[in-house]
């Protein structure tokens, strides 16, 4: 018996006299999805500078190449979110069957309504009917593209808010909103969602119209079944209990995808799980528990959570940059599952905090490797995917694409 092979055989009875099925652990791991972003690969940054990179995406095309790897290397990563217009092509049905050669879908379609200088007072909530409008068509344009592609999700970030007081009417404002949003989600096909994002600041800095998850979760309650909210975990105050957002949505089965990012002070666009890696663990943890609920509504929105990272790297390399965001992501689900629920609520009704702590904890602290390089190896993926990259020689053979390619 190999070194690893010893591991793993600790590692399964270790969880067998846990009471855990490492079987059906395993399986649960198989099944996880997450969606990479277009923009993950592009020439993108800070908001001070972009450090044009060696070998970035020229075009919708190669950042679907570059997608594949990612996808090829980890096998979980099938479908890969677009933006509008940064990846706008001629001929959506081209770039379909270019992502179907490559065995990908494509997903979340993101529509862009901070970039134009028509939107420097706002989009949806502009006081300006004319502007308004402009927004609306261009999320109605999204819409048609997402059909097209064969997508299931809108994916809304709205940057409008005012940077002083009586600029606007936040009141008013926020009837425009409702307004606008209606007449999209009124456009939606039967099985699309709108998942609404919030962040608290930036670009605006008095008030930004959905700065919170209370204001998504409202809108979302307003416009209907199809609208659901969008955690972006980069996109809170400091101390913000992330993951109880996270259970109060699932409980009210308004928690519709997330944006896997991390942050030190704001909206850093960090790797997921390089700062916080045990507030990923407790997010997990959340939707298991929704997941094994008595009540089939909260079942069924634990199941249909869109999980995507949402990174522009900026300093790091793009590919190995998003296959170490995949791969944390992976980690900190697999030691999610081996909490023993059973155990945890047990010791809710005793009232044992430390049992009850323990239960949750005990499992962030357990070393899943052995148990990740099976799971990879009956996938037919390679066990360490980073190592694979980097030996596959795929960064020098996009060297020719030049030097600066698609940016913002």
């Amino acid at each position: 018996m190999s070194m690893s092979d010893s591991a793993y055989s600790l590692f399964v009875q270790q969880q067998t006299d846990r009471g855990i099925d490492v079987e059906q652990v395993k399986a649960r791991l198989k099944e996880l999805k997450v969606e990479t972003p277009s923009w993950g690969y592009g020439d993108s940054g800070t908001r001070f500078k972009v450090f044009k990179q060696v070998g970035v995406p020229r075009n919708p095309f190669e950042k679907l190449d570059d997608a594949a790897q990612v996808h090829r290397l980890t096998g979980i990563c099938p479908s890969v979110a677009l933006h509008i217009p940064w990846d706008k092509v001629d001929d959506y049905d081209q770039l379909q069957q270019h992502a179907a050669s490559l065995n990908l879908t494509l997903g979340a379609i993101n529509p862009n309504l901070f970039q134009d200088d028509d939107y420097i007072f706002g989009s949806l909530c502009n006081s300006n009917p004319a502007i308004r409008r402009r927004a609306v068509e261009h999320m109605l344009e999204c819409i048609e593209i997402a059909r097209t592609v064969n997508s299931s999700i809108i994916s809304l970030w709205l940057a409008d808010g005012t940077n002083y007081p009586g600029q606007d009417s936040i009141r008013g404002r926020k009837h425009r909103l409702l307004e606008t949003l209606t007449e999209v989600y009124q456009a939606l096909d039967p099985n699309m969602r709108l998942l609404i994002e919030y962040k608290f600041f930036e670009p605006a800095f008095y008030h930004t119209d959905l700065g919170d998850w209370g204001m998504a979760y409202n809108m979302a309650l307003k416009l209907g079944d199809q609208a659901q909210v969008l955690v972006d975990t980069g996109h809170h105050a400091q101390g913000t209990n992330v993951e109880q957002i996270v259970a109060y949505l699932l409980d009210e089965q308004k928690l519709g995808g997330f944006h896997f990012n991390n942050r030190k002070y704001a909206d850093d666009d960090l790797i997921v799980g390089s700062v916080n890696p045990y507030e990923l663990f407790l997010i997990f943890y959340q939707i298991l528990d929704a997941h094994a609920d008595a009540n089939k509504g909260i079942q069924q929105t634990a199941e249909n959570i869109a999980y995507m990272i949402d990174q522009s790297h900026c300093i790091e390399p793009k590919i190995p940059a998003m296959i170490r965001s995949v791969l944390n992501v992976h980690t900190q689900y697999a030691k999610a599952l081996l909490i023993n629920l059973d155990e945890v609520k047990a010791a809710q009704e005793k009232q044992d905090v430390l049992g009850a702590e323990n239960a949750v904890r005990e499992a962030f602290e357990f070393d899943v490797t052995p148990l990740l390089h099976v799971v990879r190896e009956e996938m037919g993926v390679p066990i360490n995917p980073m190592r694979a990259y980097l030996e596959s020689g795929y960064a020098d053979s996009i060297k020719p694409r030049g030097k600066g390619g698609a940016s913002w």
